[in-house]
């Protein structure tokens, strides 16, 4: 018996952030006709972002900061941070695509800039926006490949994510694309076989002071409910009332297919204690609607699933860049790793080889240094966790006080502090492959600065990177026989993709772009040749 439908489209994109507004313009372009819902008011985690695109192999913003940079360097770079989490080549085929993928987003109406930031930060001031977005400069790559700037950030105020999205949102209402707001998907229907549609519980008919009341909660919940996890709780639960009461069945017909495109499982605290129990606790990077809904439609439908104990957490020293000349130590007094390696692979040290503890040795000098520079050198957000940083602090006129006063063996950190110092004199190669500039000796008195996973003062970030596994020419979802579902892709965090393995800034928003046009663009392909897939 065929199904009745309430609303119907070619293409049916779940959810409106970057990889669902990128799969809806080029699905849209190709001539199909396209439905983006969202359960929200679009944006995702992509209007909360920082904005930031991973790119490289000479893009016209590097071009025009006077950077260097190679196909070949990129992905020297990326085969060792991506790892597996791809085919090799796919991951040849994102970095050979890099440029163009950036000007295709030029033409959508991104603005990017080639200022380029001096100093290693984990985020640029509004004065920078290109910078070293990863671990490119530390020893332990360079042997790989010659690093390149590669955060290209989109150009706007603050975090510029909501600069960037809004930029997707135009374009994609400009090439046709109709978008349903305030609808939450709540089944894939599948029809022997194939995924042909999707039921949806839809505000749309509610009265205007109810979806208004929604998308207040909403947009509050999403930001500044991200630094506010209580009131981000109280807010979403009166959201979701508002959805069970006045929510009404919609259901949507998809002649040609359906993207899943709603985000990561930041927000489930029941899979995420499933899957990855160890970074539980931690800043949930993301929005309510990162709440693993988009994955769990996909396994109903009989998906597979790939590297959900994957979770990037971002244990930053820097802004300020001064901290990265202290030593980053563990309870035993012993070197954790290069201090100047990106955020995530700092937390994934502390958390899988340490126990989720450390504590970043630093002299007056550079405790000096740092406070000013939080003032030139921070955003708003990361002067609060610069400060927090600096007050979640011991200090002692020799190393063995700070010690005891921290909980660390004093011999083992006067050992490490020793081998250091002779190190610096003699100009030999740290051993953790931190760059020779920025070592140096340190001098009483120290402080140690906590900076431990679980530190309540200072929360450490996480992100999920796993999710459904699907074809990498295609994007279409997979099941776990390998097979393809006919009629389901999904692009995105929903996915299992480039930054899966391992993360670094940009990374995530390049994959959403580089997925999500690779779903849009075959289902429009499909679209033209008849094909059902």
């Amino acid at each position: 018996m065929s199904t009745t439908w309430d609303a119907r489209a070619e293409v049916v994109v779940l959810g409106f952030g970057a990889a669902g507004a990128c799969a809806a313009i080029e699905a849209a372009a190709g001539g199909a006709d396209v439905l983006v819902v969202d359960r929200f008011s679009g944006g995702g985690t992509t209007a909360i972002s920082g904005g930031v695109v991973y790119a490289g192999g000479g893009t016209r913003i590097q071009s025009a900061a006077g950077v260097g940079d190679s196909v070949e360097a990129m992905h020297a770079y990326l085969r060792e941070e991506v790892g597996d989490a791809v085919s090799p080549e796919t991951l040849r085929r994102f970095c050979a695509t890099s440029a163009d993928q950036l000007d295709w987003l030029r033409r959508q109406g991104v603005p990017f800039e080639g200022s380029l930031c001096p100093y290693k930060t984990s985020y640029p001031d509004n004065r920078y926006y290109l910078y070293f977005s990863g671990s490119e400069n530390s020893g332990a790559f360079r042997r790989y490949a010659v690093p390149a700037p590669r955060g290209h950030r989109a150009k706007g105020p603050g975090t510029s994510g909501a600069t960037l999205f809004a930029a997707l949102a135009a374009s994609a209402r400009r090439h046709g694309a109709r978008v349903l707001t305030q609808t939450t998907a709540e089944r894939l229907i599948v029809e022997r076989g194939r995924v042909t549609g999707v039921t949806c519980r839809t505000l749309a008919r509610a009265p205007r002071r109810i979806r208004l009341a929604h998308r207040l909660l909403s947009r509050y919940a999403a930001k500044p409910g991200v630094y506010l996890p209580w009131l981000r709780g109280i807010l979403h639960r009166q959201a979701e009332r508002l959805e069970r009461r006045h929510g009404r069945q919609l259901r949507i017909g998809a002649g040609r297919g359906v993207v899943i495109a709603t985000g990561g499982f930041a927000a489930n605290r029941a899979m995420l204690a499933e899957h990855a129990p160890d970074y539980r606790g931690g800043l949930v990077l993301g929005t309510p609607g990162d709440d693993g809904s988009g994955i769990r439609l996909g396994v109903a439908a009989g998906a597979a699933t790939g590297l959900l104990d994957r979770v990037s957490a971002w244990r930053f020293l820097s802004p300020p860049s001064a901290l990265l000349s202290g030593l980053l130590v563990d309870r035993a007094g012993a070197r954790v790793i290069d201090e100047s390696r990106y955020g995530a692979a700092v937390g994934e040290a502390l958390i899988t080889r340490h126990q989720g503890r450390g504590w970043l040795l630093v002299d007056a000098e550079i405790l000096a240094e740092a406070r000013r520079q939080l003032r030139r050198q921070a955003l708003w957000f990361q002067r609060i966790q610069g400060y927090a940083q600096l007050a979640a602090r011991v200090a002692g006129p020799t190393l063995e006080s700070v010690a005891a006063r921290a909980g660390i063996d004093p011999a083992g950190l006067r050992a490490t502090v020793t081998a250091h110092h002779d190190r610096v004199r003699r100009r030999a190669a740290d051993p953790t492959g931190r760059p020779a500039e920025l070592s140096r000796e340190l001098r009483p008195p120290f402080s140690l600065l906590d900076m431990s996973i679980r530190n309540r003062l200072n929360p450490c970030p996480m992100l999920p990177l796993g999710g459904l596994v699907v074809d990498e020419r295609t994007g279409a979802v997979r099941r776990p026989d390998g097979s393809a579902i006919a009629g389901l892709y999904a692009a995105g965090r929903s996915a299992v993709g480039i930054c899966s393995r391992s993360y670094v800034s940009g990374l995530s928003l390049a994959d959403c772009v580089f997925s999500g046009r690779r779903a849009g663009a075959h289902l429009a392909a499909t679209r033209r040749s008849g094909a059902h897939r």
